[in-house]
């Protein structure tokens, strides 16, 4: 028969479902909090999924704060398939605790991959020229490896607890399935650690891009106001209310515009050999 003589404050953790990644032993069972990124579809955010587990001798309590796919996805398995359940169950609270963090792990490398694909997308939209339109795109994938990133690292340590854990329920040979484990979450955290890399990489080239953008428009916007400014002064001047040579002359007008034509064309011509129209 079980024993359920739980810890006052293991109560108020489960209550309050707002603690960190923790392993605590007792004599008769260990509160294990473990912390999973979920997707969430509506929001397009990544959640975190809270798991508190009791584990004694011969009994394993799990109390999400969320539902977990994954979890549902294991145990409806095992009610279609008894003799899977049954194959599971009778290898000890250890083993079942292995099969249930191993699971959770596992779900998050389809979500890495997912995130792999839209680094790339970005990557694309980059050098094809749609760098003003995805800096959204690059402010909701760097927010996604943050979350990430942020429920993973109190992770690894509690896993790397589960490893060393020498309670009676864990048995010896089990110390090679954590360890696996703990070698996976070790892969998930090097892979937002390459992620981050990434989009940094990728949000300071589109930085670069639109920077670079802006300054050919700065530079074009120059050349023309340079290239205006000798034909505004001298319609300035020949528009002054005062005497002017050749004012009272039929040619005036056109010499004046062919003079303005003329210096137009070469301002144009030196600033298209200099690079800069």
């Amino acid at each position: 028969e079980a024993n359920f003589d739980f810890h006052p404050l293991d109560y108020e953790d489960v209550y309050s479902r707002n603690n960190r990644p923790k392993l605590d032993p007792y004599d008769d069972y260990v509160f294990i909090v473990l912390h999973f990124p979920m997707f969430e579809k509506e929001t397009g955010r990544i959640l975190t999924a809270e798991l508190d587990l009791f584990m004694g001798p011969d009994y394993l309590i799990t109390l999400p704060s969320i539902p977990l796919p994954p979890l549902t996805a294991m145990f409806e398995r095992y009610r279609e398939k008894p003799d899977l359940a049954e194959a599971t169950f009778s290898k000890g609270t250890g083993y079942l605790l292995y099969k249930l963090v191993d699971t959770c792990v596992d779900a998050s490398f389809p979500m890495l991959r997912k995130m792999e694909m839209k680094l790339d997308r970005i990557e694309d939209d980059i050098f094809e020229g749609r760098s003003s339109e995805i800096v959204r795109d690059i402010s909701e994938a760097k927010q996604e490896i943050i979350n990430f990133r942020r429920i993973t690292r109190p992770q690894r340590a509690v896993l790397r607890d589960l490893e060393r854990t020498k309670q009676r329920y864990l048995q010896a040979e089990l110390e090679i399935y954590f360890d696996d484990i703990s070698d996976a979450a070790e892969r998930i955290w090097d892979t937002l650690e390459n992620y981050k890399e990434v989009i940094e990489a990728l949000e300071s080239t589109n930085e670069s891009v639109l920077s670079h953008r802006l300054n050919d428009s700065f530079r074009i916007l120059t050349a023309v106001s340079v290239v205006l400014l000798p034909l505004t002064l001298i319609a300035s001047i020949f528009g002054m209310n005062v005497p002017v040579p050749g004012q009272e002359q039929e040619f005036s007008f056109l010499a004046i515009m062919l003079m303005m034509g003329v210096l137009l064309l070469a301002l144009f011509a030196y600033f298209r050999r200099r690079g800069w129209l």
